[in-house]
């Protein structure tokens, strides 16, 4: 499985938007989201505004505007805003829906099974940690080093 840069800049981008939200402000603006984390500002306009037709950003129009979280950013995982972007997160080359396999005739391959249980665990992982997880860096084993450090 191989998550294309609409995936990672979406959660790049969700993450930077997470850390920098305070409750006074009106919203952040993609311009500086996309400084920050070196994204194109018509790339990240983009997905943007599919992010804002699922539900995880609103955005208001003139001074003081921008975007903001939708939810709370404990509210909202890492799945659902790869998912947002039209992301697939299945291991496997065949299709999701379809029936038949990927192989010339309609099998499935030899690793078929290897790769649909990997797409699951992927997903039941990224849906598992919430944008919150990301933005105050509790993914990966870094809360573990950083207390150890402490």
């Amino acid at each position: 499985m191989r998550l294309s840069t609409k995936g990672r800049y979406a959660v790049m981008a969700m993450a930077d938007l997470a850390r920098r939200q305070s409750p006074s402000e009106r919203g952040l603006s993609l311009a500086d989201i996309a400084e920050r984390q070196d994204i194109s500002l018509s790339y990240l306009e983009q997905l943007f505004a599919r992010l804002r037709r699922k539900g995880l950003v609103i955005s208001a129009r003139g001074p003081g505007g921008g975007y903001r979280l939708a939810t709370a950013a404990s509210e909202i995982t890492v799945a659902a805003i790869i998912h947002a972007v039209d992301e697939p997160l299945h291991a496997t080359r065949c299709e999701a829906l379809e029936h038949q396999g990927c192989m010339h005739r309609g099998e499935r391959c030899l690793t078929h099974d290897l790769w649909d249980d990997l797409g699951r665990h992927i997903e039941n992982f990224l849906t598992s940690v919430s944008l919150a997880d990301v933005a105050e860096g509790r993914v990966g084993g870094r809360m573990g080093v950083r207390e150890a450090a402490e």
